[in-house]
């Protein structure tokens, strides 16, 4: 990558909201994101960064969505979902490590029945924190 990854979007999933809640920054630690309704509920989907190439890919199949439709908490203005699980990268102030690829779930077929098969590989990558601290939009991204 030639220029450095960026932060552009945080999101949160809020208890009794169909959206995500769009953030200025997000605060979390080894449990996840402290204000996701999804805090502390499974290790290896703590955190979902999804790129601006996922958004692409779906639009390119007729698939318009706004940004936090596909479920994450981060979204970059560029792809990595080449990196392995188990390997680490800096946002912001926070060392995260990959504990998966995204598998894709059901819910994406309420949006539209195409996205599943779509962004079977293409959605994003799962992280869990090393480092606790603070995320904010704009942050660049060290892998």
């Amino acid at each position: 990558m030639s220029v450095e990854p960026r932060v552009l979007a945080l999101f949160v999933s809020v208890n009794n909201e169909k959206k995500r809640v769009q953030k200025e920054k997000l605060e979390l630690d080894e449990n996840g994101v402290l204000e996701d309704k999804f805090y502390a509920k499974n290790n290896n989907r703590l955190i979902l960064i999804t790129s601006v190439n996922a958004y692409a890919l779906a639009k390119s199949n007729g698939v318009d969505l706004e940004y936090g439709s596909l479920g994450e908490n981060i979204l970059i203005d560029q792809n990595i979902n080449t990196l392995a699980t188990g390997e680490q990268f800096k946002i912001g102030e926070i060392v995260l490590e990959v504990t998966q690829n995204c598998t894709l779930c059901n819910g994406l077929s309420i949006l539209d029945p195409k996205l599943p098969e779509v962004l079977k590989n293409d959605r994003g990558l799962f992280a869990k924190a090393i480092t606790s601290g603070i995320i904010k939009k704009d942050d660049i991204i060290i892998i």
